[in-house]
């Protein structure tokens, strides 16, 4: 990441806990882009748990393929190169061949400063990576270890998950709702828009319960 990014304040937007996966999508639309949700939800290990970062990109593919010396090099490869604020993005094209992330890993990406993990596939060791307060969501969950069944093929690529394309440095936001993706290209402009939703929003709550009238809060704001 370039010094500008990080003057343009990315690093500052995961401790704005205002934001969520719904304002943002919200801002993706207003921004003209209605496809940037995940289709289907990918679940965290535990509930409440919420992520946001740049995507590092990583797909796997089934593979028979053993290395008995180093059976895990690519993987370990590239956790080690994980830097702080990468949420890394694990495409499998919907795989139940086995899991592929799970506590050990979960611990050396928290270690490097990982924003969280999110796959189309499957996490195993859940109990403990819950337990680490890692941030994790998956499609499913399953035991089975990933060595000589699949491996990865791609890294730092584009990858499609649940019918969105997925650019290595997007921004990617995933919670209890789903997952988000907002393209660099429009990163700018949503982020000011969901900046701007979330103060506003939390003025709408604020009157809402007070006890103005729905179609009176609208009419004033215009955001429900």
């Amino acid at each position: 990441m370039s010094s500008a990014e990080t003057q343009a304040g990315f690093h500052a937007l995961p401790g704005d806990e205002r934001l969520t996966t719904a304002i943002l999508s919200d801002s993706c639309d207003a921004a003209g882009r209605r496809d940037q949700v995940l289709s289907g939800r990918l679940a965290p290990v535990t509930p409440g748990m919420r992520a946001i970062g740049r995507a590092r990109t990583v797909r796997f593919a089934p593979s028979l393929d053993d290395d008995p010396d180093d059976p895990y090099g690519d993987a370990i490869d590239l956790i080690d190169s994980v830097r702080q604020g990468q949420l890394i993005v694990i495409s499998t094209d919907q795989s139940d061949g086995s899991a592929f992330w799970g506590e050990l890993f979960s611990a050396a990406a928290l270690g490097a400063g990982a924003a969280g993990v999110v796959t189309d596939g499957n996490l195993r060791d859940t109990d403990r990576i819950a337990a680490l307060g890692f941030p994790a969501f998956s499609r499913s969950r399953r035991p089975i270890d990933f060595r000589a069944r699949l491996r990865i093929v791609d890294a730092d690529v584009p990858v499609l998950i649940g019918g969105v394309r997925i650019d290595p440095g997007a921004i990617v936001m995933a919670d209890d709702d789903g997952v988000v993706v907002v393209p660099r290209a429009i990163e700018d402009r949503v982020l000011a828009l969901a900046r701007d939703r979330a103060s506003s929003e939390t003025t709408v709550l604020a009157e809402l319960l007070a006890g103005e009238s729905l179609r009176a809060v609208w009419d004033r704001h215009r955001i429900l």
